[in-house]
C-alpha cells in the first residue's frame, strides 16, 4: 500500500505522521519506505540525523535525469537508502528539488514517480510518502503514485478552510490521472480533547461527514525529543501517551473500518460557508 501524507498548509505534523506510522509498519515486520519528497528534507533528518547530508543518491537526483533525453532504464532501488532501523528504508529528500521543480514541470514529468513506485511493488510491503506544505509538482506526483491519502489537520478554522480545496484537489487527481486514489482519512494533530475549539471543529466536520478518522494525536514534547534524536517514538518512548495514539492510529488505517470519504462532501460545505459570508 502506498500512502501519501498531503495538506497544503505547513506546520500540521506531515513529517513525524510519515515517519512514526512507517516505524510502526516496519517494527510490524513489513518491509517499509519512507519517501521524501519535501525539500526541507524533515523526515530525511528524522530517519538519518547527522548521516543524511552523507547518502549518494536523492529523490533529487532521480528527478534530474529526467531533465535530459534518456533511452537506459532506470534503477529505482539505487536511490533506496537503509536507515538503521529493521525493515526501514528512505528515500531522501534534497533542497535542490526547489530548483528543478519548474524544468520538470514544463517537461511533464508527473507521471515518473509513479512508475518508479511500480518498480518498487516487489521490494516493499508499504510506502510512506512525505510531501512540502503546497500544492505543486511534486505533491500532485506523489498524488497519482500513491493509493491512500492522509490529511494531517491541526483543529484550527484556518487549516477547516482550507480542507474543503485539499479534499477537492484530491477527489480532481483522482479523476483526471489516477483513479485508484481515495482519502484514507484526516487525521486530528495535537488534539486537546479538554479544550472547547478543536472538539467542537471535529465535531461538526464529523457532522458534515468528512471522513475523520477516529484516533487523535496529542501534542507531547517527546515528540520534539524524538526529532532531535533521530530516532521514531516506537524505538525511543514505546510505552508513552503519543506513541499509543500512532499505535492507534496505525492499527485503525489497517484495519476494515476505515472512514470513507464523502464525495462532494468537502464542496457543499465550502459552499454553505460561501453564502453565509
Amino acid at each position: 500500500m502506498r500512502h501519501v501524507v498531503f495538506n497544503q498548509k505547513g506546520g500540521v505534523g506531515k513529517s513525524s505522521i510519515t515517519v512514526n506510522l512507517a516505524a510502526i509498519s516496519a517494527q510490524r515486520g513489513l518491509r517499509t519506505l519512507v519517501l521524501d519528497l519535501d525539500p526541507q528534507c524533515n523526515s530525511t533528518t528524522y530517519l538519518l540525523g547527522d548521516h543524511a547530508a552523507e547518502v549518494p543518491t536523492t529523490i533529487a537526483d532521480f528527478f534530474r535525469q529526467f531533465l535530459y533525453f534518456r533511452l537506459t532504464p532506470i534503477d529505482a532501488m539505487q536511490y533506496v537508502h537503509d536507515t538503521g532501523f529493521d525493515n526501514l528504508s528512505v528515500i531522501p529528500a534534497a533542497p535542490d528539488l526547489a530548483e528543478i521543480e519548474s524544468k520538470l514541470e514544463n517537461r511533464f514529468k508527473i507521471y515518473k514517480l509513479r512508475e518508479a513506485m511500480q518498480q518498487l511493488e516487489s521490494e516493499f510491503d508499504a510506502v510512506y510518502i512525505d510531501t512540502p506544505p503546497a500544492w505543486n509538482f511534486y505533491t500532485l506526483s506523489a498524488l497519482i503514485a500513491a493509493e491512500g491519502c492522509l490529511i494531517p489537520f491541526d483543529c484550527d478554522d484556518f487549516s477547516r478552510r482550507a480542507l474543503y480545496n485539499l479534499i477537492e484537489n484530491v477527489e480532481e487527481t483522482r479523476s483526471d490521472h489516477n483513479a485508484n486514489l481515495r482519502v484514507e482519512g484526516i487525521i486530528v494533530n495535537q488534539f486537546q480533547a479538554r479544550a472547547k475549539l478543536p472538539t467542537r471543529l471535529v465535531e461538526e466536520l464529523q457532522e458534515e461527514g468528512l471522513p475523520m478518522l477516529h484516533s487523535r494525536l496529542s501534542s507531547s514534547v517527546k515528540m520534539r525529543e524524538s526529532h532531535e534524536q533521530a530516532k521514531p517514538l516506537i524505538h525511543l518512548f514505546p510505552a508513552h501517551k503519543l506513541t499509543q495514539e500512532f499505535v492507534a492510529l496505525f492499527n485503525e488505517l489497517n484495519s476494515d473500518t476505515t472512514a470513507k470519504p464523502k464525495t462532494g462532501a468537502a464542496t457543499k460545505r465550502r459552499n454553505t460557508m460561501a453564502a453565509a459570508e
